[in-house]
């Protein structure tokens, strides 16, 4: 089992907090765009942990242990009811109404106006397939072009846990160990967030403390 975390910027936990979405976490998607950066790397079985900065201190926001992982958009057309704004697999087109006329949308952006123009073997989501499902504010994607969901029944409620700030300079980063890193502190010792941008592997070490976070729960 390896341990990962993913950084959720303040305006995406304001949009929870006013929400009311305080979980239980269900899923984390990553995207192709540092925004929301990729979760390529996580497998079935790891643990992922996203954490936020508030006055450049760590805060563990959640924690969902991985037990399934497929393409965003699988996730998001089964669960939500639509695809907002996932990457659309190839051999698959999505319905669209353009108007009054039925376009479509498929791999790569590409579009097709009618029919008869969509390639052999191409897989169609109707419209009717399209309809908005109840669901949490956090399952939603907060950036385009989503390309992985890593989802589980057994993630933790959302609120935000400091991490002690006498522990920060101690945690390490990266695979394998000759790779480890700390985070990027300034001067006063707060964390910088282009050192959390992306999706990090922790070291044991540093899974042991973020599991500690969540002891009892």
């Amino acid at each position: 089992m390896a341990g990962y975390i993913v950084y959720w910027p303040q305006d995406r936990v304001k949009e929870l907090q006013k929400a009311g979405d305080t979980g239980p976490v269900k899923v984390v998607l990553g995207s192709i765009h540092a925004r929301m950066p990729s979760i390529a790397s996580v497998k079935v079985g790891d643990v992922i942990f996203p954490v936020t900065l508030i006055k450049k201190q760590l805060y563990v926001m959640a924690r969902l242990p991985v037990e399934h992982r497929e393409p965003a958009f699988d996730y998001c057309i089964r669960e939500l009811g639509g695809e907002y704004g996932a990457l659309i697999p190839e051999g698959v087109a999505l319905e669209w109404d353009g108007g009054g006329n039925y376009h479509y949308w498929g791999y790569r952006g590409k579009h097709y106006y009618r029919p008869e123009d969509l390639p052999e073997g191409v897989k169609v989501i109707p419209l009717s397939e399209q309809v908005p499902k109840p669901h949490l504010k956090h399952q939603e994607p907060f950036n385009c072009c989503s390309q992985w969901a890593a989802w589980g029944d057994h993630g933790s409620s959302i609120l935000p846990r400091p991490v002690p700030p006498e522990l920060v300079p101690d945690l390490r980063f990266g695979h394998p160990k000759s790779k480890e890193k700390a985070l990027i502190l300034d001067k006063n010792g707060g964390i910088l967030a282009m050192s959390l941008q992306s999706t990090r592997r922790m070291s044991p070490e540093t899974l042991e403390v973020f599991q500690g976070l969540f002891a009892g729960e």
